[in-house]
């Protein structure tokens, strides 16, 4: 297995993934999916770690794409007072990226959804010639579901949830 405790935490093969994701074919969901794998398995991660900030953006722009415009609201707000928090605390997350423009961009997405404009997306820009190259070789090993296509805009609603409704039964049952 490979070694990922000593490499920036942008060149983490998780996190390539979410920016070939968020970027090539906006599968937001599968965006999601991946940064919440890394954040797990990070250890003594907390929900104030920065790639909760990422998950929310994430999640964010999922549900504004499919018009649920007060979760987009609620979670893009919630990413948006994260960010900042990385200037102070997290250093290592503001490089590599134009995490301005990113700060810029959700900023403007959740004006957007104030105003009850239209969904719009936009890309993390890279800075770094690593990640960059990283995503790029990544991309070309990874099976992209068609852009725009419903199995990326309605992912959440096309896959198999038997697991994920179990486990919510068998909670309800734990609280009688």
């Amino acid at each position: 297995m490979e070694r990922t405790d000593y490499m920036h935490p942008y060149h983490h093969p998780l996190f390539v993934n979410f920016i070939v994701y968020f970027n090539r074919n906006q599968d937001y969901f599968e965006c999601h999916e991946v940064l919440e794998e890394y954040w797990k398995s990070i250890p003594d991660s907390d929900k104030d770690h920065p790639l909760t900030a990422y998950i929310l953006l994430a999640t964010g722009m999922y549900h504004w794409r499919r018009g649920n415009k007060p979760g987009a609201s609620r979670t893009l707000n919630k990413a948006m007072t994260k960010f900042p928090t990385f200037l102070a605390n997290y250093p290592k997350y503001t490089e590599e990226i134009d995490f301005d423009q990113l700060v810029y961009d959700v900023t403007k997405a959740v004006n957007r959804l104030e105003q009850d404009l239209p969904f719009e997306s936009f890309p993390i820009t890279i800075l770094s010639a690593n990640v960059t190259d990283l995503a790029s070789k990544l991309e070309q090993s990874m099976t992209l579901l068609p852009f725009g296509s419903d199995a990326v805009i309605h992912k959440h609603m096309l896959r198999d949830r038997t697991d994920i409704l179990r486990e919510r039964e068998e909670k309800k049952k734990g609280r009688r």
